[in-house]
């Protein structure tokens, strides 16, 4: 006989799970429509720093820290090398141009000087040798042609009166012609012992005239030499400071090896780094001031090194009028270096919240102060106190400019 089961009243375990999952979807479903999904950090108001966003004058400026240098600096390198016998000058005197250093020797160097002036006496003697042989057979020269000249007008005379005789019939023939060819043979004589003459008249004139450059040139191989023992006395190149000075007693100094510095005092010039990222606006002749006691001193942008080394490059500034009466080399100051004009912009404090987030968003604090939501903006120049905004905040507005590298991923804060 079957029996009838009666169905249970009541819940079931199982109708606990649906119970569950109802509820989840109910406040899944709340949360998408009236909650808020952004990433939330908490933090109190007094650990950051809120600034407002103001409009006014963009001062187009970089503040940079530079060091005081002599206006110049001349190196002292060994024109000669040697060992140093004497060191007369300390590092840090002031040295007039010309002040002996100094003092090297080089025995190689003297040898030299000793073979050089060998050769110029061995030189003098075979030019004066050549000039007593010129001399002499110049001599003979002129006595011999002195002689042919005479014979010659002697048998011309001859020559001339037994014509006469030959043609009134006086003489023989014999006789006459005897006289004319003596005459013509004498002519011939004089006409060779004259061009010998002249011809060692030219030679004379040529061969002493070569001797004598020799001669020139040797004398002045040796002045060079002894250039080059007076560059063993090393000197001050210009008026100034001796700035370091490598060179002991007995050490040996190559030649061209540098040994030393002058620093010129008679003005002064700032160097100064800059972050590469200005490198594209920095030309020379800018201008930049300095203060120092309440006072400002005007500089202008000399020279700008293209070299970039760790994210910065090198700058040399001078002074265009008075400069501070205490500035001494090695002095630091912070420079304001002038980019461009001013003008009028929306102002954004600086602050460190920029190493966060590039200058491509920002806190902004809402009218209750309690919250601040992300934003993205867009930053133009910068200068020491402010960054120009382009766009993405309005005057008045409050923003948070402290770091944010505790907030995470957040796009809200609440502020307790």
């Amino acid at each position: 006989m079957d029996i009838k089961i009666e169905k249970k009243k009541g819940l079931r375990p199982k109708h606990y799970g649906y119970i569950a999952i109802s509820v989840l979807l109910l406040f899944a479903g709340w949360k998408m429509m009236f909650g808020n999904t952004a990433s939330t950090f908490r933090t109190e108001k007094e650990k950051v720093s809120i600034a407002a966003v103001s409009f006014g004058k963009f001062d187009d400026y970089i503040t940079i820290n530079g060091a005081v240098a002599p206006i110049s600096t001349i190196y002292m390198d060994a024109y000669e090398g040697g060992r140093v016998t004497e060191k007369l000058i300390e590092e840090g005197t002031m040295v007039k141009k010309g002040d002996i250093i100094l003092k090297l020797e080089n025995r190689g160097l003297y040898e030299q000087i000793l073979a050089s002036e060998n050769n110029l006496a061995l030189k003098q003697n075979d030019l004066r040798s050549t000039k007593l042989t010129f001399d002499s057979r110049q001599v003979e020269g002129k006595k011999d042609l002195v002689s042919s000249k005479y014979e010659l007008q002697k048998l011309k005379r001859n020559y001339e009166q037994n014509k006469a005789l030959f043609e009134d019939e006086l003489i023989s023939k014999e006789v006459y012609l005897t006289s004319k060819e003596s005459y013509e043979l004498s002519q011939k004589q004089y006409d060779i012992i004259k061009l010998q003459t002249e011809q060692d008249d030219v030679l004379r004139s040529t061969s002493l005239n070569e001797l004598d450059a020799d001669l020139a040139r040797m004398k002045k191989t040796l002045s060079m030499v002894y250039e080059r023992i007076d560059h063993l006395n090393v000197r001050a190149p210009a008026d100034g400071q001796l700035g370091f000075l490598d060179a002991e007693i007995g050490q040996n100094i190559q030649q061209g090896q540098r040994i030393g510095q002058i620093n010129v005092l008679t003005d002064y010039k700032i160097e100064a780094t800059i972050d590469e990222h200005y490198i594209d606006r920095v030309k020379r002749d800018l201008t930049a001031v300095l203060e120092r006691n309440g006072k400002e001193y005007q500089l202008r942008l000399r020279k700008v090194y293209p070299e970039v080394r760790s994210g910065k490059f090198k700058v040399d500034l001078v002074f265009t009028g008075e400069k501070p009466e205490t500035i001494r080399a090695g002095q630091s100051y912070n420079i304001k270096l002038q980019l461009g004009a001013s003008s009028n912009a929306i102002l954004l404090p600086r602050g460190s919240f920029f190493q966060s987030t590039g200058g491509q968003w920002i806190f902004v604090v809402d009218a209750s102060g309690e919250v601040a939501w992300k934003r993205q903006i867009r930053i133009g120049k910068q200068n020491s106190r402010y960054y120009e905004l382009i766009e993405g905040l309005e005057e008045g507005e409050q923003v948070i400019t402290s770091g944010y590298d505790s907030f995470g991923d957040a796009e809200k804060i609440i502020l307790k």
